[in-house]
């Protein structure tokens, strides 16, 4: 890792005016969550999970959809934050940082500690009635499955599902908001552990004027970006902070 990268990366965070992170699944891994895309580990090579993650197969055989998610998921809730998640949620109490926007469902960000987080992808806290609309616990989906009674009900008796965007289906309002925001003014937006492939989430990037891009891999942004940092975000992140703090100390 190039130190002189980490300070650049400082300055710009410190010179910018309106700052955002935009964060995919590299983000998490090291809290214990695989991430999508990695050849034979990511959960997209596996042809089952790609052939249920669509609203079609939801409604087609909901319960099956439940027993193959729900014990992933029930991982993902019981995960807790790692060094990224925190340095970012640093950065935003700093004041360098103006929010969040997210392609992952697994509330981490929040957990964290940021303030101001959108899940262009929905999350994990609620179920939402295919019927009418309410939304319920996600507590009441991990209820059904201890019972071997799934899929969860609503008590209007339409089928509960997840608050989660699946392949087909219209993005969430926080997208929306998120792109509000960014096109009235981003001057820069670090992301991490996104590879920038996943439409229209990916689309957002190309509203921030500068780019800091921290990832494992590289991204079809990385010609554009101004600092590129290949690693772990875990241990990045948490080493921009720290510039960031010294810069402040030196009056930089």
């Amino acid at each position: 890792m190039d130190g002189k990268e980490i300070d650049r990366a400082a300055e710009l965070l410190l010179k910018a005016q309106k700052a955002y992170a935009f964060t995919g699944a590299g983000v998490s891994t090291e809290s214990g969550i695989p991430d999508f895309r990695s050849p034979g580990t990511g959960l997209w090579s596996n042809p089952e999970a790609l052939a249920l993650a669509t609203g079609e197969a939801f409604l087609h055989d909901p319960a099956r959809f439940y027993r193959f998610f729900l014990p992933m998921w029930q991982n993902y809730r019981r995960a807790q934050p790692n060094p990224a998640h925190r340095a970012l949620a640093e950065l935003e109490k700093m004041g360098i940082l103006r929010g969040v926007v997210t392609q992952n469902i697994d509330g981490l960000h929040r957990k964290a500690g940021s303030q101001v987080v959108w899940e262009v992808h929905g999350n994990l806290e609620n179920l939402v009635c295919t019927r009418c609309r309410r939304a319920a616990p996600f507590s009441l989906a991990e209820e059904a499955w201890a019972k071997d009674d799934l899929p969860p009900r609503c008590g209007c008796g339409g089928i509960l599902r997840p608050n989660v965007v699946l392949f087909g289906e219209p993005m969430t309002p926080d997208f929306h908001r998120a792109a509000i925001f960014l096109r009235q003014g981003c001057d820069l937006l670090l992301v991490v552990g996104s590879s920038l492939t996943v439409y229209p989430a990916a689309s957002l990037v190309d509203y921030a004027r500068q780019l800091i891009i921290v990832n494992r891999e590289p991204t079809p942004a990385d010609d554009r970006a101004a600092v590129v940092l290949r690693g772990q975000a875990g241990i990045i992140l948490p080493k921009i902070v720290e510039a960031v703090k010294a810069h402040q100390r030196l009056g930089c």
